[in-house]
């Protein structure tokens, strides 16, 4: 099924294309020296944002696992159900070039490089993977925070008069953080028109966020007695621009993925040289900070 195109993400990103079909050569030799060639060589692509359909299926479920890892979260009814609300929700793909292209260049232009959406939990109570996303974040809450946080996160995550939407904002690595204000402003929108026709997903009292993120641990000196060294760590995201969601959070929270398997934000990372520590975020919104948090992105991500 086609999509239609709601927008052009801004870019230019740089992108490592797959190593193509090469000429024929007189040696092994040439050969190898044009695919060493062709990947160092870096690409500037384009993407557009467009409405998510059926054949959006295997990508989106892709960057849901890459988010939950190991988690007992049903990716393929999640999936399933954001593609059903075809009025909320965007996908990234690479736009459309006019040259000739072989099948598998085609192939790779319909490839899903990230997507948008939102569920709202209050709504799809009882559904298998809204109960649980609910139970794994309170199940998270209790082992890394304080009773009192357990409780408060409790209480709003179940309070079916506030409902509380899963904000999911999912992309490849080297998608950059530029395209994301288009696609958060048209989805304020999509909501805004779902509150006006009351159509699923409506109002949401809370937005809830899981955010990659990792840390870098460094060692510095403290002149403490009794202490030699002392661990500071500072939290970055993978998606840059969630941090203003983090700053504007009335409940935040990390935990540890190091012992799950991720290909694309594993542990094997590094930055100079330093290990990183690959951890999930969580965080709840209010829906009345979503503004302060808009202007934020306006003022860091416009081009």
């Amino acid at each position: 099924m086609a999509t239609r195109a709601k927008r052009r993400a801004p870019g230019p990103p740089e992108r490592r294309e797959p190593d193509g079909e090469e000429q024929d050569s007189d040696s092994e030799q040439g050969d190898s020296a044009s695919e060493e060639e062709e990947i160092s060589e870096e690409v500037n692509v384009e993407f557009e944002a467009h409405s998510i359909s059926d054949n959006d299926y295997d990508g989106i479920k892709k960057l849901l696992q890459q988010l939950f890892l190991k988690a007992p979260v049903n990716t393929a009814e999640l999936t399933d159900i954001l593609i059903q609300q075809h009025h909320i929700g965007s996908v990234i793909k690479q736009a459309e070039v006019q040259e000739e292209s072989d099948d598998d260049e085609e192939e790779e232009e319909d490839e899903v490089f990230g997507f948008i959406s939102l569920l709202n939990l209050t709504e799809r109570k009882g559904t298998q993977c809204a109960e649980q996303i609910k139970e794994l974040i309170l199940s998270l809450c209790e082992k890394n925070c304080d009773q009192s946080m357990v409780e408060q996160l409790d209480k709003l995550l179940n309070d079916t008069t506030k409902p509380v939407g899963f904000l999911l904002n999912e992309r490849f690595i080297n998608v950059p953080p530029q395209i994301a204000l288009p696609m958060h402003q048209q989805l304020q929108k999509e909501l805004a028109e779902t509150q006006r026709t009351n159509k699923p997903c409506g109002k949401c009292y809370y937005y809830l966020l899981i955010s990659k993120t990792f840390t870098e641990t460094a060692k510095r000196s403290s002149k403490k007695r009794g202490e030699s060294t002392q661990q500071k760590e500072e939290l970055m995201f993978a998606n840059a621009e969630e941090e203003f969601f983090y700053e504007k959070a009335l409940l935040k929270f990390s935990y540890s993925v190091q012992e799950e398997s991720d290909t694309c934000l594993g542990g094997r990372w590094s930055f100079d040289d330093v290990p990183m520590k690959p951890l999930r975020t969580v965080m709840l919104i209010p829906s009345d900070r979503m503004n302060a948090i808009m202007d934020k992105l306006k003022e860091y991500l416009s081009i």
